[in-house]
């Protein structure tokens, strides 16, 4: 069952990134979930940098995340920290990539909490 929602994900995920590329001026937000933790990244393809990146194990939600009771409220606060990230460095529109998973649960909190912050896509 595992093996088969895995290849099924890593499918959709070919398929959208057929069509989804960041750019300089418009790069790509990315997530990945584990089972319990979760990551976010903007990233350039053009050059294929990493420009900015935030996690439920960042040091600056530690304590938040302490306080958080399950895993959508700590996507929502990823989400708001790699938005705030993002605009440090002036970066206001991205492209939101869901890397296969599903738009529900804490991918949805991630984009919600970007959102939030500031981020337009």
């Amino acid at each position: 069952m595992i093996k088969r929602n895995t290849n099924s994900r890593l499918r959709s995920k070919t398929r959208i990134r057929k069509k989804i590329s960041g750019t300089t001026e418009v790069p790509r937000l990315t997530v990945y979930r584990s089972l319990n933790q979760i990551y976010a990244q903007i990233i350039d393809d053009s050059t294929g940098s990493t420009l900015v990146s935030a996690s439920s194990l960042s040091k600056e939600l530690a304590e938040e995340i302490k306080n958080s009771k399950g895993k959508i409220s700590k996507g929502k606060l990823v989400g708001k920290l790699v938005a705030k990230k993002a605009l440090e460095i002036k970066i206001s529109n991205v492209v939101f990539d869901r890397n296969g998973y599903r738009y529900h649960g804490r991918i949805q909190a991630i984009a919600e909490g970007a959102r939030e912050a500031g981020l337009k896509f």
